[in-house]
């Protein structure tokens, strides 16, 4: 499972040219799949996540977590964060987990979002989206587990 994190002031997620997820101060993250991933490494992933002191204190260090500030948190399914590209200029997407299994953990990593964290926004599995978001630092992290 693999994540891109970002801090943002605000962000959503338009498909069809309607807003189906919107937050304000928080994390976009761009969530993929493999196909050896678990719930285990999901919930992994939540606990890292929603742990992650990125948000800056009093004294302007990076020592807060989402839930010290109160954020919130928008998850878009991103099955191209598994792209390899070392064979070509056309990406393969076969580390991706198939769509079943990925919409299956996907789903699952929300509602463990959820159980944490208040305001948890998402856009729609499978379908194509367009993301917008002001990145506060810029701070932008990569997990993997």
């Amino acid at each position: 499972m693999r994540a891109v994190i970002q801090r943002v002031k605000h962000a959503q997620v338009e498909v069809d040219k309607k807003i189906v997820g919107k937050i304000n101060e928080g994390f976009l993250i761009l969530l993929g799949v493999a196909p050896d991933d678990t719930k285990e490494k999901a919930d992994a992933m939540v606990k890292k996540i929603t742990k992650l002191r990125i948000f800056e204190d009093e004294n302007e260090k990076m020592n807060l977590s989402i839930q010290d500030i109160k954020g919130e948190l928008l998850v878009v399914s991103q099955f191209t964060l598994y792209a390899d590209c070392s064979g070509g200029n056309r990406p393969s997407f076969i580390n991706a987990a198939k769509p079943d299994l990925a919409n299956e953990l996907y789903e699952y990593f929300v509602e463990k979002c959820k159980e944490v964290i208040p305001v948890v926004q998402t856009g729609i599995f499978g379908a194509h989206m367009e993301v917008s978001l002001l990145n506060n630092g810029p701070v932008t992290i990569e997990l993997e587990m």
